[in-house]
């Protein structure tokens, strides 16, 4: 569990830092240290994309549709660009928006992108076509629900900047581990696929809709 220990100073100052069991306590500095609010705020990104199963199982379905390659460069390349945008947008408070109804608009992301990949694919559609410009798109709903998340730890006044962009890194570091334990895991599974039947190939994806479906119905329950 992180908390945020906040202090202001009778020079006006405000002083913030993250705690949690490991670092039960904060001393107060002369002076904020960027290096600091850098280390919490990076490894409040990783901790949350590592832990936000949503936004994982969303790349998880990206890396089934773009395939291999260039491909999946591109296509999380393009979830990370969209993504960012809507972060710092949020954030910064240019584009604001209500937490609940982000929540439920990202669970239909899902939901939607592992309609796709249970099409037999005969017809390929824009989404297989061009992954990437998909993953841009949907990206910036993630992002506005990372931001969501930010908000509820706040930032530090005089350094969110740094803080922001450090959270931004810790996302796209966690985000990068994910996708190598896939592929990792992907390649050492990849002669067995050709002597699974079908039913067993497609558990993957059911269980991702599955999933996806009951975050609409508890989310939209929620919001109403």
């Amino acid at each position: 569990i992180n908390a945020i220990a906040r202090v202001r100073l009778a020079d006006g100052r405000v002083l913030q830092a993250v705690l949690d069991s490991a670092t039960p306590r904060y001393v107060v500095p002369e002076r904020p240290a960027v290096t600091a609010v850098l280390h919490d705020y990076a490894g409040l990104g990783v901790e949350h994309i590592l832990f936000g199963f949503d936004h994982l199982l969303f790349v998880f379905g990206l890396l089934l549709l773009a395939g291999n390659g260039r491909r999946v460069v591109a296509t999380v390349t393009a979830f990370t660009l969209g993504h960012s945008v809507t972060l710092a947008l949020a954030t910064l408070g240019v584009a604001p928006l209500p937490s609940a109804p982000v929540e439920l608009l990202i669970a239909l992301t899902i939901l939607w992108l592992a309609v796709e990949l249970a099409d037999d694919g005969r017809r390929p559609s824009w989404m297989r076509r061009r992954p990437w410009a998909m993953a841009a798109g949907f990206g910036l709903l993630h992002g506005l629900g990372f931001a969501g998340a930010l908000r509820e730890v706040g930032l530090p006044e005089g350094e969110i900047p740094p803080a922001l962009l450090a959270f931004n890194l810790g996302i796209e570091a966690g985000q990068l581990l994910f996708v190598a334990a896939v592929l990792v895991v992907a390649a050492a599974l990849r002669p067995l696929r050709t002597r699974l039947p079908a039913t067993v190939a497609a558990v993957p994806v059911n269980a991702m809709g599955a999933l996806a479906a009951y975050w609409c119905f508890e989310r939209a329950a929620a919001l109403w």
